[in-house]
């Protein structure tokens, strides 16, 4: 009997070690994954309760032991050896024999909900970015132009490129990224000589046949090509120059829309009396701010990798992220540190200020779209029916307008497809994610 409660124990050892390893990791997980763990939680201690109500029983059958407060019913009772294989590990426990289905029972269902979160049934493994070496057309890029590239950044140029391609997140080394220029420069300028010498001898027409070729004054033509051999390679250019800096205010304005809620998810962990630095880690490994964790997780690589301490670490990622708000937010608090203010307080009065700055944001937009709203009934709605009449008046007085009425209807039909397309981008472009 001595050792049937031994393992009884053990058991009960190994099922309290998983309820505190999925505890620990209850924290940092996502909503749908903290369901899976509680229920697993909940049945792993429905279990240890039917082991741990057996024990007195298995004690009062030791000869040399007489509890008087052992109730009646756990005496002489029928006990039975179970066995049950649960992640990785064999349980082996003694329990009564009515109560073997209801423990199986809960093992089962406590193991199925672990299989799911390792399956990735809830939320999915984040999943590991690694560094790559260069591949492809950037392999390419920096076998024919790096020397000129390194030279051109030696001599001052593109500086405020590496700038904005360090602030917009884009994972391709600064030289790298020039040197793809110049090689997209020369293809593009190959690529605009041979559209010129096509369009110098040929005629493109919109009916049958399609190709034709050129029977006008040649230098004529030449003087109306020729554009387009400095046209496209400049397009080109000012497109990959300007790139990283519309990358740039995209993630800016996405990071501003988390960064509300994020400043009081701080501001309520830090009023616990956390580390500073606890604070990032747990906003770091959070899912639910998916931009603004990768500018928290330079703060963490800042401290963990380089071993600058907190202040220096808030005030070198201060000046290479995207957000002007985050920017600041990150001076204020090292200041904050540095000062030895209070924490709570600082995250408090911050949170307070980027809500109403993000109420403010908000009330614009619904103005916005009230303004532009009004503006596409009178174009789409009640234009097309004034338009309409007019050409009907036209129409029985007589007048040519040089188009049939299947013409005019699509013509109208075109018309009112193409504004309602432009409003439709419009609407999504400013559209807030939140």
């Amino acid at each position: 009997m001595i050792e049937d409660i031994k393992k009884n124990i053990d058991s009960e050892m190994r099922m309290l070690r998983e309820i505190s390893i999925y505890m620990n990791r209850f924290e940092n997980a996502s909503v749908s994954e903290r369901d899976l763990l509680l229920n697993a939680v909940n049945s792993l201690i429905g279990s240890m309760k039917i082991v741990n109500d057996t024990i007195p029983g298995l004690v009062v059958e030791i000869k040399d032991v007489n509890l008087e407060n052992i109730p009646k019913t756990r005496k002489n009772e029928d006990l039975e050896k179970v066995s049950f294989g649960y992640d990785k590990q064999q349980l082996m426990m003694t329990i009564p024999s009515r109560k073997k289905e209801e423990l199986l029972k809960e093992l089962s269902i406590s193991r199925s909900y672990i299989k799911k979160i390792k399956r990735g049934k809830g939320d999915k493994k984040e999943a590991l970015v690694e560094f790559k070496a260069t591949r492809g057309y950037l392999k390419v890029a920096n076998s024919l132009f790096w020397n000129n590239a390194v030279k051109a950044i030696r001599k001052g140029y593109f500086k405020k490129l590496a700038r904005e391609l360090q602030r917009a997140n884009i994972d391709i080394l600064f030289q790298s990224y020039v040197a793809m220029i110049f090689m997209t420069l020369i293809l593009s300028t190959i690529f605009s000589i041979f559209i010129s010498l096509f369009l110098l001898f040929f005629d493109v027409n919109m009916g049958a046949p399609f190709i034709t070729f050129y029977s006008g004054d040649y230098l004529i033509r030449l003087s109306q090509v020729v554009g387009i051999i400095l046209l496209v390679p400049l397009v080109v250019f000012l497109v990959l120059y300007y790139y990283p800096s519309g990358e740039r205010k995209s993630l800016e304005k996405r990071i501003n829309q988390e960064l509300p809620f994020a400043v009081i998810h701080m501001s309520a962990i830090s009023g616990s009396g956390i580390q500073p630095s606890e604070i990032f880690r747990i906003i770091g490994l959070s899912k639910e701010y998916p931009y603004l964790r990768k500018e928290i997780r330079k703060v963490l690589n800042q401290i963990n990798l380089y071993g600058y301490d907190l202040v220096n670490a808030l005030n070198n990622t201060a000046s290479t992220t995207s957000s002007i708000k985050l920017a600041e937010l990150f001076s204020g608090l090292a200041t904050t540190i540095t000062s030895g203010g209070d924490l709570s307080e600082f995250f408090d009065k911050r949170a307070e200020t980027l809500l109403n700055d993000y109420r403010l944001e908000r009330e614009k937009y619904s103005k916005t779209a009230e303004t532009f709203m009004d503006i596409y009934i009178s174009v789409v709605i009640a234009a097309p029916m004034i338009l309409m009449l007019l050409l009907i008046m036209l129409t029985l007085g007589n007048f040519d307008l040089g188009f049939s009425t299947g013409q005019l209807t699509f013509i109208i039909i075109a018309a009112i497809t193409g504004i309602n397309l432009v409003f439709l981008v419009f609407v999504h472009l400013n559209q807030p994610s939140y």
